[in-house]
């Protein structure tokens, strides 16, 4: 029994790993067997009755498949039982209304991962300040880079360990995420103010009380196009575009069907590199941001947004002028505005806002979205004409006239619709809210 008051926490925590070529190649090659192994499974579940489709029977084939086919066993068997299991609990999260079937992973779209289950195989040791070293099965002992205290060695416990690891490659190389359980004190109430949050793309995260956080990056060029390339620096965009401009001229000369030469994988690798490097950049100020505003502020307040809505593109209309033609009815303008949208990960950060606020003792809220850009904050009217430009807003209430940025008039309608009480919902420390199926309905397993 722990200690009242006490709670268990788990968080991750993700290091880079340093390889020599060969042990790349083996967990290169135990991720394309997971995602084969998943595949397969995939079919098995398919052609299976049903009614049939049961763990022990699942387990059965996963093992019968690792002996028959050699390019399987070189996945551990841990590994395995882990493929299996994340198979399995996204059937649950289809059927629990979270998310759509599971379906076959594509070699060059998926993320190439591999499960460690077992935290007692880590067999984890830290060097010196810099360095750690783990156990990875079939692999042997690596080096990875030590950035966060670990409960390992006399400070692991019951309480405090490491639980497992999965091993994930990106364009930067492998990563090692380890899960780690803690035991801590629960946090008292926050006792900060009240803040209204409006995402944006001209001001990221305007706030009520005109505390802005800005990356210092402006969202489009002088021209009014979208920057793409926003978190490159100059050299940086001019590196990439030769490099885009390289490609596209290596790729001329390979004809339809032919697989990509060495040369043009190369320059491939360059450029995912570099949007890699603008990725972690951009999280880095997420992580930042998030973690100074749950230690400030007491009630975090958001917007409920539809960003897939909110980034589709128009729908193309027929042409009057031309029978059996349509018009893109403004899509090329509106891909800078979505991209601009897409760049700023607004759903990220709220998931940010939600388990560190919940960690610091605060809440996070919902409100609706409808309406926080064109109503006045001052007087409470909705004037046609008063959102101006995209920066100002301007009331056109002969009664009020007040004026201020459009962001900072949103965030304080935001914040005026939750001290009202117009309230979605107040999201839980998990971070998402799940959307259960009604019991009428039966998962398609016992149909």
């Amino acid at each position: 029994m722990s200690e009242p008051g006490l709670v268990k926490r788990q968080f991750g925590h993700r290091s880079r790993l340093t390889l020599s070529p060969a042990e790349a190649r083996v967990l290169d090659d135990q991720a394309h067997a997971a995602r084969t192994l998943w595949n397969c499974l995939h079919s098995w579940w398919q052609m299976t009755p049903k009614s049939d489709t049961k763990l022990t029977a699942a387990d059965a084939a996963i093992r019968r498949g690792r002996k028959d086919l050699e390019y399987l066993g070189k996945l551990p068997a841990q590994a395995a039982q882990a493929v299996l299991k994340t198979y399995l609990r996204a059937w649950v999260n289809c059927w629990e209304g979270r998310t759509e079937e599971p379906t076959y992973k594509a070699r060059f779209r998926s993320a190439m991962s591999v499960d460690i289950p077992q935290g007692r195989d880590l067999n984890i040791v830290r060097v010196h300040r810099r360095w750690g070293m783990v156990n990875i099965p079939k692999v042997g002992r690596v080096r990875f880079r030590w950035t966060k205290d670990l409960p390992v060695g006399k400070r692991a416990n019951k309480d405090n360990r490491i639980t497992g690891a999965r091993l994930v490659k990106d364009p930067l190389g492998w990563h090692i995420a380890f899960r780690v359980q803690t035991l801590g004190r629960e946090p008292q109430p926050h006792q900060g103010p009240e803040v209204g949050i409006d995402a944006g793309v001209n001001i990221p995260l305007a706030l009520s009380d005109e505390n802005h956080q800005d990356h210092g990056r402006p969202p489009h060029l002088a021209e009014g196009k979208s920057d793409r390339d926003k978190w490159l620096s100059p050299k940086e965009k001019v590196k990439l575009l030769t490099l885009e401009q390289q490609a596209a001229h290596q790729k001329s000369f390979r004809k339809r069907g032919e697989k990509a030469s060495k040369r043009l994988r190369h320059t491939y690798d360059q450029i995912k590199q570099l949007r890699a490097k603008a990725t972690r950049r951009a999280l880095d100020w997420q992580h930042q941001t998030t973690t100074s505003l749950a230690r400030t502020y007491g009630v975090l307040v958001v917007e409920q947004l539809n960003i897939l809505g909110m980034t589709k593109a128009p729908a193309p209309k027929p042409d009057p002028d031309n029978a059996g033609a349509f018009l893109r009815n403004g899509a090329n303008a509106k891909a800078g505005s979505n991209r601009a949208v897409a760049q700023e990960a607004w759903s990220r950060t709220v998931t940010m806002l939600t388990y560190k606020a919940a960690r610091c003792g605060g809440r996070l809220v919902k409100v609706p979205a409808p309406y926080t850009s064109q109503r006045c904050s001052a007087c409470g009217f909705i004037t046609e004409g008063s959102r101006e430009t995209q920066e100002l807003f301007a009331c056109k209430n002969p009664d009020c006239g007040w004026t201020g940025n459009a962001d900072w008039n949103a965030a304080r309608n935001i914040l005026h619709l939750y001290r009202i009480g117009h309230v979605i919902v107040e999201v839980p420390a998990a971070g998402r809210r799940g959307r259960r199926a009604g019991k009428t309905v039966k998962p398609v397993a016992t149909r």
